[in-house]
């Protein structure tokens, strides 16, 4: 991303988990990287000194990583659910379905590109799923090509947290 100008959406605890890791990041993982940088000088020859090359490879990946965590908190469009009140589908939702395939609940957040897991039930915004349900009304039902096939959903409940 880094480079680019463009803007995604996010949820406030999206953004605000991305600013907490870049926080630990510069104030946590950069100052013990650096201590153990000083410290594997300090054993002498750093041409073989694999505790300094290592040290000297995290510094790298630590520097990178802030780099590009600033880059996306830097094209970050917080979007406050808390004050949305819609009764469709829109990003943010938590939107319970039951899956007419496997007559079970499921709920899912739609979230953006970015804070997408779904372990823990957050959606991208540009998956199949979310993209069918956005504008959708508690008693659509919506059928959805997924990579594995068609699924049928019925919109039990919308909430925005």
């Amino acid at each position: 991303m880094a480079g680019t100008e463009k803007s995604f959406p996010i949820t406030k605890e999206g953004y605000g988990n991305m600013v907490k890791e870049l926080k630990r990041l510069k104030s946590v993982e950069r100052p013990a990287n650096i201590k153990a940088i000083e410290e594997a000088r300090a054993h002498g020859d750093l041409s073989e000194n694999a505790e300094y090359h290592a040290a000297k490879e995290r510094q790298s990946f630590l520097e990178g990583k802030i780099m590009e965590l600033e880059d996306k908190i830097a094209g970050a469009q917080v979007i406050d659910i808390s004050r949305i009140c819609e009764e469709k589908v829109v990003f943010g939702a938590f939107v319970k379905l039951l899956d007419l395939n496997a007559e079970c609940e499921v709920e899912y957040q739609i979230v953006g590109d970015l804070e997408s897991n779904i372990k823990e039930c957050k959606i991208s915004i540009s998956s199949p799923i979310a993209k069918a349900l956005i504008g959708r009304c508690v008693g659509d039902e919506v059928t959805i090509n997924v990579p594995k096939g068609v699924k049928e959903f019925e919109i039990l409940d919308i909430k925005y947290i």
